[in-house]
């Protein structure tokens, strides 16, 4: 349907932010969530209806860590723009600029049902630059965007100290990192502090993290750098998210007690690297109980994104109780990017980003059957 206005009837509707309603109606209204209700829900006279009997209305799932458009499918070097491996500290990039609407995996997301994505720098860099918060439909980036900054991406661990080892520059050692990040935010106070300084854009991005209008990515899989992250977090008082978080449950506690969020993954990739050695899906499932707010990630195109709600379903195969994995990929994730004011549920006056499952999205047969943003059919 394509009509400014219209309703669906019948579907198991999934709202996410309260149970489930069998038989529901869905009213859509020039692009928004116009109201959510049950079998007797009234439908304005004129209002086309379409009755949705036997399938399920999920709100579009939400990857809040991939390279999706910067790192293209099936391109190699000449489509991968997700480092700026020049620089240990490349806090000026955005993800923003490097992203390709037209590659296959904007597609692939909309096959999969993920209706919303956050694009970061990768983590060859201690300081990966600014990541941006969008929708997977548009025909140029700027129309597809959520919101811009959404974050600024940091890797601590194996990456860079492999990419400037090697280079026989600082850091080779995760105490080299370290001290690149905290030598970087006190040039940032300084620069905040100064009268007039010469713009610099790098102090700039990380004065936005010291002021808390933007969370810090902190790319990390061992304990011992979660530590770290939390540590320089502490020290210079911004928000952090952990990204990945492979060993985070074993410091679920400490990480639940600081409201930090955890984006949990990929689960579908082989341990490629020492620091994911203790990955398993059972993982998602004591972070949960810990109390932390979890998201999963497919790091797209390091597991493709057509396959998050399979990691999904992993995770709940492990332990993870169903009403919190599906958080982790709707409303959890854009409360991570700060766009759950607009997606991740279907309440009245959100964005009307949905999709029609052939049934139950954690059952492996079901398959979307079409996928709405803003209202409008784009697949």
């Amino acid at each position: 349907m394509s009509e400014a206005r219209f309703a669906l009837r019948g579907a198991t509707i999934v709202p996410i932010t309260s149970a489930p309603i069998e038989h529901g109606v869905v009213l859509v209204e020039n692009g928004r969530i116009r109201a959510v209700g049950g079998p007797d829900m009234p439908v304005p006279e004129g209002v086309p209806v379409e009755d949705a009997t036997g399938k399920w209305i999920v709100p579009g799932l939400i990857d809040a860590h991939t390279h999706l458009g910067v790192h293209e499918v099936a391109e190699g070097w000449a489509g991968n723009d997700t480092n700026e491996m020049t620089d240990p500290n490349t806090a000026y990039v955005r993800a923003l600029d490097g992203i390709n609407p037209a590659e296959p995996g904007f597609a692939e997301a909309l096959e999969g049902g993920v209706l919303a994505v956050n694009v970061n720098p990768g983590s060859g860099n201690v300081i990966g630059g600014e990541t941006v918060a969008i929708k997977t439909v548009g025909r140029y980036v700027d129309e597809m965007v959520l919101r811009s900054p959404s974050g600024v991406k940091s890797a601590l661990g194996e990456n860079p100290k492999r990419v400037y080892g090697e280079q026989k520059k600082t850091p080779s050692t995760r105490l080299g990192t370290a001290g690149v990040l905290r030598q970087a935010f006190v040039e940032a106070e300084n620069y905040r502090g100064a009268d007039a300084p010469d713009r610099d854009l790098k102090l700039e991005v990380l004065g936005k993290v010291l002021d808390r209008e933007i969370p810090w990515r902190q790319h990390c899989h061992r304990a011992d750098d979660i530590a770290t992250a939390l540590r320089v977090a502490e020290e210079f008082g911004y928000d952090l998210v952990l990204d990945h978080g492979t060993e985070a449950h074993l410091l679920a506690d400490v990480i639940a007690e600081r409201e930090i969020p955890v984006i949990f993954g990929p689960l579908l990739s082989s341990r490629s690297k020492v620091e994911t050695v203790n990955r398993w899906p059972e993982n998602a499932a004591k972070l949960a109980a810990a109390g932390v707010k979890l998201a999963i990630t497919t790091d797209h195109p390091v597991v493709p994104i057509e396959h998050l709600i399979i990691q999904v379903m992993l995770a709940v195969k492990a332990g993870l109780d169903r009403d919190t994995a599906l958080r982790s990929v709707t409303i959890n994730p854009a409360a991570i990017m700060g766009v759950d004011d607009r997606l991740g549920s279907l309440e009245t006056g959100k964005d009307a980003d949905f999709c029609i499952w052939s049934g139950d999205p954690l059952d492996i047969y079901s398959k979307v059957e079409r996928a709405y943003i803003d209202g409008k059919q784009v697949s």
